[in-house]
């Protein structure tokens, strides 16, 4: 099987920026249908002006130039730029690179993942020339210019006339389509609640699962004076840090401890100190998830966005760390109150009286870490690789002959 994969991000030494868990999700993708003999490619949007070649573990590496104002990634304040950008991105019909490679390479189905920079111009080019395009949704690109569908410190629950009016043909090209995969029910359904994929033949969910290489969980001791709290990942309103450190302030010190891990500021650090500051509260900064995981006891998850499918979730149950997340995106789907971790509302005070409640049975604790620690059915990576192989053979048996000399400029 050859697979051309897209995904705004790609890390690698020479370009390594990381902003969230999909391009950590495309990287590790990629490296796996390799590992399972199968030929890939991958096409990032620039982020820089350094748009030279790379190969990293097998796998060739093409940067495509942005046609926009700016570099995605690197967004201006000024709020005129930022909505001449997302007009600009919701207008393009032309890929060129995305058409050399088709042409260059062949590939049996192109693989889109995050578009910021690319383009839903890349389905477009990919459908003309007869390749059929599997989109997996990470985000709210189709929908939001700001991926995220929060304004305002909410969730939104309907789309604005501004985000109607900037995602108007982003909506429309989803109609190039052969296949949509959501990392959850919840991300595939708000799309699929607005209209969107109505024309893709394939609508289906796959859930995340962790990236990390499989490893034996480290089981911590049962302790009956404190409990230690984890956050990891980026420390954003969306993410709920501020009501983590709002709930904190009212739990007792001498029973909780928590462990931030993630890049934030001495600034921001300071403020979010400034809420709690009587809480034993640790900022780690960047550590690897394995030290940050053998370190906590349950890791938190205070989101209160509709986060698609947060890889926190899946990297918590391969550790053997029961998680408390809120009642947010796909994390209903991915906790299983009670036995694999448990759910709360997402404000302060259900936060705290969550957390007072697990602290006050650390034998809780510790049968949820084994039972997460014993289970051998749980879905892995491999999984994941292998699910979307079989759609890769669906779509390669259903597509129409190839034509990749076939121009794709057609309006």
């Amino acid at each position: 099987m050859k697979v051309l994969l897209t995904s705004s991000l790609y890390p690698t030494p020479q370009t390594p920026k990381v902003v969230g868990g999909a391009e950590i999700f495309a990287r590790r993708f990629a490296e796996g249908l390799t590992e399972c003999g199968d030929k890939v490619e991958v096409v990032r949007a620039a982020t820089s002006s350094d748009l030279r070649f790379e190969s990293h573990n097998g796998i060739d590496i093409h940067t495509a130039q942005v046609q926009n104002v700016y570099l995605p990634f690197n967004e201006p304040r000024n709020l005129a730029l930022r909505s001449i950008w997302h007009g600009v991105e919701d207008w393009q019909i032309l890929a060129p690179m995305i058409a050399e490679r088709i042409r260059a390479f062949k590939p049996d189905v192109i693989h889109s993942n995050n578009l910021s920079g690319l383009t839903t111009a890349i389905w477009r080019v990919a459908a003309q020339l007869g390749v059929p395009v599997l989109h997996t949704i990470h985000d709210y690109y189709l929908t939001c210019p700001r991926c995220s569908r929060f304004n305002k410190g909410r969730s939104c629950e309907h789309t604005c006339a501004s985000c109607e009016l900037l995602t108007y043909h982003r909506r429309r090209a989803t109609h190039w389509l052969s296949a949509v995969v959501g990392v959850s029910e919840r991300v595939l359904s708000i799309h699929t609640d607005l209209g969107l994929f109505a024309d893709t033949p394939i609508r289906t969910v796959i859930h995340n699962a962790s990236t990390a290489p499989p490893s034996a969980p480290h089981l911590r001791p049962l302790c009956t004076d404190e409990v230690t709290f984890g956050f990891i990942g980026r420390l954003t309103e969306e993410k709920g840090i501020e009501n983590l450190m709002r709930a904190l302030a009212t739990l007792p010190r001498e029973r909780f401890k928590t462990l931030i891990a993630g890049r934030v500021s001495d600034g921001e650090q300071q403020r979010l100190r400034a809420m709690a500051p009587e809480a034993r509260v640790e900022f780690m900064g960047f550590v690897t998830p394995d030290d940050f995981y053998k370190a906590v006891d349950v890791v938190i998850a205070p989101s209160i966005w509709h986060d698609p499918g947060p890889l926190v979730v899946a990297d918590a149950k391969a550790a053997g760390r029961p998680l408390l997340g809120t009642r947010f995106g796909g994390m209903p789907e991915a906790i299983e109150h009670g036995v694999t971790g448990w759910l709360t509302d997402a404000d302060p005070t259900s936060l705290a009286d969550s957390m007072l409640s697990i602290a006050a049975d650390p034998h809780k604790i510790v049968e949820i870490s084994e039972r997460l620690a014993s289970d051998n059915n749980r879905w892995m990576f491999s999984d994941v690789i292998a699910a979307y192989r079989t759609l890769y053979g669906q779509l390669r048996e259903t597509q129409p002959r190839r034509q990749y000399a076939r121009a794709a400029t057609t309006h």
